[in-house]
């Protein structure tokens, strides 16, 4: 078969790469980086997780590495209330549908066994690690102390569970550390305090992986292992690893006979993040290189905040690593390994590290993605993009992330849609955001550039600088067949009328999209979402901020796994929060604010911004009632939210109008 264009141009990644005995068609391997969640309480897989795997098995990877399945029957190893099992033969039959879908698409199928150690015993109410280390986060098991017959029958578990793997059809079988799971516990000397010989040095520390590592490939030498390993824990705070102490366990691994070794970064404790959209896409690869370096004979496995083909290309081109593992990239878009084969990568939906995955997980939900509408929903049909029966004509009013998704969705069932945009550009308040954002603007932005891209290649009409009212809708009245409403929401400047001074007040949104520009001193109102951007942005460019929220809190509808990174800017700013407390009046020296105790504080200030509360744009709604055959609303214009509500929803409408 003739190459397509994108192989010929990313070589490296598209070359065939060896794991054991066999041959990848390409140096892809799909990381099992999540657990579903889409499974029974009893470990059973379900036909959504079976939809779901095939998806993945067509993603186009030559290694594709199935989701973390527990290997004992007690549950103590089990991390996730509906994480699925492999402690019994009972399981075998839909693990033999998966490997089955994963061989049909011409991939290497590898089981992953996660045991979750000091995270796991979700039903238990106790987790197990090899020594009794309270937990540094509330919501975690209080542990109990591995005696060495729990060690062995655990290690026979881990086999036990790889002969099940191997008889289902798959070639190989995975054990992992990710996150700071069971061999992780063992391997850190944060968690591996014991003084028998399973503990103390590196060299005692890395028996339990050796021992896993060889009682694995004694019972099924034929067939490769792969372990993922910390390159670093990120665990100093709490005494753990040094970067060297985990090279020396990858050296261990690969002297133990290892087929494999996937390179991982950080705990779920740990105090910074690994994946998050505030680290830099190629961060971590020099962590990469030096397990290349480190164990230059077993293949290397990383993926971690390398989110993009090109890059990838380039490191392999190096030497840097033997396979790019990605998973988040295919959850956000499935089709990114076939969009770079075609040349096509202007197309790709990337992921944009806003970890929504992660904070559903951490939920007990199922994951979703911010960026995938459809991720979960592939047994549902009302979620296919199908030819609609009825083609119309469509007009979507608002050119954020609901009102494009919603057009692009609709244009590619058949429908005629013309977007109107009282602004010059795609983006709506995103671009604002965007502009603002101090993880990582360039993923925001590629949100916008994705919509730009597919607007044109589906040949939907963009109208800027039209704002759409009742007048407007009457010069263009039986025009249109629909009319979708995705015209976001507002700062509700009214609800500060009854404030003295309230007529100094600042909008939040036109300080963010930069038409607006603020004092040296600045009070910000709401500590929400985007009071924080604007916040960060401007005391980062040098301004003195405060910050006033009326709740305990402030980050109410933040993604909770990005919570913290907000807290921490905050903190590294020195920027002030006074939090339980609101606006009284503001005056020509600055705002004054009443706490929850009725005390008054005021604050010097040349601008006083309103970024809360925000007021959905519903008048519309009501304006065209009776205007247009089908009246729609998505998105911030119905309730206001956060951008995954707004993708998603804007996505369901085009899926069924």
């Amino acid at each position: 078969m003739s190459q397509r264009p994108g192989e010929r141009k990313l070589a490296h990644l598209f070359k065939p790469a060896r794991l054991g005995r066999y041959t990848a068609p390409n140096s892809i391997k799909y990381g099992a980086c999540c657990v579903s969640n889409y499974n029974t309480r009893d470990g059973y897989i379900t036909p959504r997780e079976l939809a779901r795997t095939r998806v993945i098995a067509g993603t186009g990877c030559g290694l594709i590495t199935n989701q973390g399945a527990y290997p004992d029957a007690k549950g103590e190893g089990k991390s996730y209330f509906r994480q699925i099992a492999l402690f019994d033969d009972k399981f075998l039959p839909q693990f033999e549908t998966i490997a089955g879908y994963i061989h049909d698409a011409g991939a290497i199928a590898i089981q992953q066994i996660l045991h979750a150690g000091r995270y796991g015993g979700i039903d238990l109410g106790y987790c197990v690690q090899p020594s009794v280390v309270p937990q540094t986060l509330p919501h975690f098991r209080p542990p109990r102390e591995m005696s060495k017959d729990d060690i062995r029958c655990c290690v026979a578990e881990h086999v036990d569970a790889a002969r099940r793997a191997i008889r289902a059809g798959f070639d190989g079988v995975e054990v992992t550390s990710f996150m700071g799971y069971l061999l992780a516990s063992f391997n850190s000397k944060f968690t591996n305090q014991r003084s028998d010989e399973y503990g103390g040095s590196v060299e005692n520390r890395g028996r339990f992986m050796r021992e896993l590592i060889d009682g694995i490939k004694q019972a099924l030498p034929e067939h490769p292992l792969v372990v993922r390993l910390n390159g670093a824990e990120l665990m100093d705070q709490w005494g753990g690893n040094s970067e060297d102490e985990c090279f020396e366990l990858m050296k261990q691994a690969a002297d133990a006979g290892v087929d494999m070794i996937s390179v991982t970064v950080g705990w779920q404790e740990a105090p910074e993040s690994s994946i998050g959209r505030d680290v830099a896409p190629g961060h971590w690869n020099h962590l990469a290189a030096r397990a290349k370096r480190t164990c230059p004979n077993i293949p290397i496995a990383f993926g971690n905040r390398l989110p993009g083909p090109v890059m990838a290309n380039d490191c392999l081109a190096r030497g840097e690593f033997d396979f790019w593992e990605v998973c988040r990239p295919l959850l956000a878009d499935p089709e990114l390994v076939h969009k770079a084969a075609e040349d096509r990568l202007d197309e790709v939906r990337r992921c944009i590290g806003s970890l929504n995955c992660l904070s559903r997980l951490f939920r007990d939900l199922p994951y979703t993605c911010t960026m995938n509408p459809t991720l979960g929903h592939e047994i549902e049909p009302e979620y296919a993009i199908r030819p609609a029966a009825v083609k119309k004509n469509i007009m979507v009013i608002g050119a954020g992330p609901a009102g494009m998704e919603y057009a692009i969705t609709a244009a590619r069932r058949g429908h005629t849609v013309t977007v109107y945009e009282k602004g010059d550009r795609i983006g709506g308040s995103l671009l604002g955001y965007a502009a603002r954002d101090l993880a990582r603007p360039d993923d925001l932005q590629s949100v916008i550039r994705h919509y730009e891209v597919m607007s044109k290649k589906l040949g939907i009409e963009m109208k800027f600088n039209t704002e759409a009212n009742a007048k407007f809708m009457r010069s263009v009245l039986h025009r249109y067949d629909a009319c979708v409403v995705a015209a976001g929401a507002r700062i509700d400047l009214q609800a500060y009328a009854h404030i003295e001074g309230h007529e100094r007040l600042v909008d939040a949104l036109e300080v963010a999209a930069g038409r607006l520009t603020p004092g040296r001193r600045v009070v910000v109102i709401g500590g929400g979402k985007i009071g924080l951007v604007v916040a960060e942005s401007l005391s980062k460019d040098g301004a003195q901020v405060t910050i006033v929220e009326s709740d305990k809190r402030i980050g109410g509808d933040v993604m909770p796994t990005f919570k913290w990174r907000h807290t921490t800017w905050v903190e590294e700013l020195g920027i002030r929060v006074l939090t339980s407390s609101r606006l009284a009046r503001i005056t020509a020296d600055g705002a004054v604010v009443v706490d929850a105790k009725g005390v008054e504080t005021t604050i010097a200030a040349d601008t006083v911004i309103a970024a809360a509360p925000r007021k959905s744009n519903q008048e519309l709604l009501t304006d065209f009632e009776w205007m247009v055959d089908e009246l729609h609303g998505c998105g911030d214009a119905l309730m206001p939210r956060g951008m995954d509500a707004a993708i998603h929803e804007g996505y369901r409408l085009g899926a069924r109008v």
